[in-house]
């Protein structure tokens, strides 16, 4: 079902696309299949929302956000069950993201009543400037299926806190978490056509309407480089604001004073959160060669320790894939890796045989001696496959992190305080974790540098994302 100007309808065409579970396959439900016609009237019902929502106080919009995040965190188990099965990640970690998802309608409704103005001096005696932030209007939210949930949120919240209305348009592969979220955004008494929703299997048609309706004028995507720069071009052709969460090639770089087994154990954990399928994993290992041969045991270990499986199965920590362009993507990597002199330490393969033969699973894989001429090198994997370049003394090895076009995370790990603020100083990326894997929150702005996008996302920086500054010069 749509959800427009606070109704679920079909789509205009009365078609409808299926949900399937990407560890068996299993058809999980269908949705209502949006057009252009369809997006064309989830704008206009946000257009005309827009003056009384806006016009509504801050405390009336923080309170709706804040029954939202009661609401979320009420159905927290029923929301990771269905984003395990639609999704594909292990329970843990779905119910992780739900709860994560939920801090961004708690933090946005306190930050709802904290868009402050301000008064500046004037040069003549009799004027004053005030500064005051309005709401840009309509807003666009085109989303991702790696965290189906805590995506809408953290592009949701912001944009009702400032008191815009949005249109949401939901990846395909997991439009059931888009309608539950929405379910809980009405029931918490969001009025009629401030939040609609519109799935489609067709992205393009519906995106490009998004992007190119004069009535739209916030666009915020999450997805590739490819589909942002598209989205970019379009949207600069009409002056739109636009903020973008793009691409991934995280560094993670452990200097020769790090404890190596602490590190490898960090280095496993983010590299398979959600089976390697997050722009935050890391995507190139740099270990100085005097401590490798302990942080390649250490991590080889970790991988083979880990059990993969549905995601909702006892003890299963590493989920499927996608689909099946994303194994193709392993291999392709794996091939061009070995092909080009590096070594398979565990995993290289698809993981076959019962509980595996319906889905798109991969194994968790260790490669050593990786070089810049891989594929792998310089290409985001968005899988689970962790590759380790060994460093030394006379190596720069800030230069290398930073040798790629993205900027969005990377990690270090060093025992030395200079080391780390040195490093995180030197380092191209907007998000950097010192000896810390999980440097998120919604409490702190989310984003990247270069090819991995344009604002943040989080902390009051989001909430700016949805505001446009107004003066007024006042003649006394």
């Amino acid at each position: 079902m749509l959800f427009i100007d606070g109704t679920w309808a079909d789509a205009a065409s009365a078609k409808e696309f299926e949900s399937r579970d990407p560890a068996t396959g299993e058809v999980l439900g269908t949705v209502a299949d949006a057009s252009r016609e369809d997006a064309v009237r989830a704008i206009e019902a946000a257009h005309a929302a827009f003056p009384a929502w806006s016009a509504r106080t801050a405390y009336d919009r923080a309170a709706i956000l804040h029954r939202a995040w009661e609401l979320m965190m009420a159905k927290r188990e029923d929301l990771a069950q269905l984003m395990t099965r639609e999704q594909g990640k292990p329970i843990r970690m779905a119910r992780a993201e739900v709860t994560y998802a939920a801090d961004f309608l708690l933090w946005f409704s306190e930050e709802a009543k904290r868009v402050y103005g301000e008064t500046i001096p004037s040069s003549r005696v009799d004027q004053r400037y005030i500064v005051m932030h309005k709401p840009v209007g309509v807003a666009a939210a085109i989303t991702p299926w790696n965290y189906p949930i805590s995506m809408l949120t953290r592009k949701i919240g912001p944009a009702l806190a400032a008191g815009c209305t949005i249109v949401v348009k939901p990846a395909e592969q997991t439009p059931l978490c888009a309608v539950e979220t929405v379910k809980i955004l009405e029931e918490a008494g969001v009025p009629a056509g401030v939040v609609n929703l519109v799935s489609s299997s067709d992205p393009v048609a519906v995106g490009e309407e998004l992007v190119v309706n004069p009535l739209v004028r916030k666009i915020s995507f999450t997805g590739s480089t490819e589909v942002g720069r598209l989205i970019g071009a379009q949207a600069g052709q009409h002056l739109k604001r636009v903020s973008m969460e793009l691409g991934g090639h995280a560094p993670f770089i452990v200097f020769p004073d790090a404890d190596p087994v602490r590190a490898a154990k960090g280095a496993a954990a983010v590299k398979l959160l959600n089976t390697g399928q997050a722009c935050i994993c890391p995507n190139r290992i740099f270990v100085h060669r005097d401590i490798a041969a302990a942080f390649i045991d250490t991590a080889t270990g970790r991988l083979e320790g880990m059990a993969a499986g549905h995601g909702l199965t006892d003890g299963v920590t590493v989920g499927p894939l996608i689909d099946e362009a994303a194994l193709d993507k392993m291999q392709r990597q794996v091939d061009d890796a070995v092909g080009k002199g590096a070594k398979v330490l565990t995993g290289g393969e698809r993981l076959e045989g019962e509980g595996f033969d319906d889905g798109f699973f991969w194994a968790p894989t260790v490669i050593t001696g990786v070089t810049p001429e891989m594929l792998i090198y310089r290409e985001e994997t968005f899988g689970p496959i962790l590759p380790i370049i060994e460093f030394g003394d006379d190596d720069d090895v800030v230069a290398m992190a930073n040798d790629t076009p993205y900027g969005l995370a990377a990690y270090l790990y060093t025992n030395n305080l200079s080391t780390a603020l040195r490093t995180a100083e030197g380092l191209d990326f907007g998000i950097i974790g010192i000896n810390d894997i999980n440097p998120t929150s919604a409490a702190v702005p989310f984003g990247g540098m270069g090819d991995s996008g344009l604002g943040r996302e989080g902390a009051k920086e989001g909430i700016h994302e949805y505001l446009d500054v107004k003066i007024a010069g006042i003649a006394l």
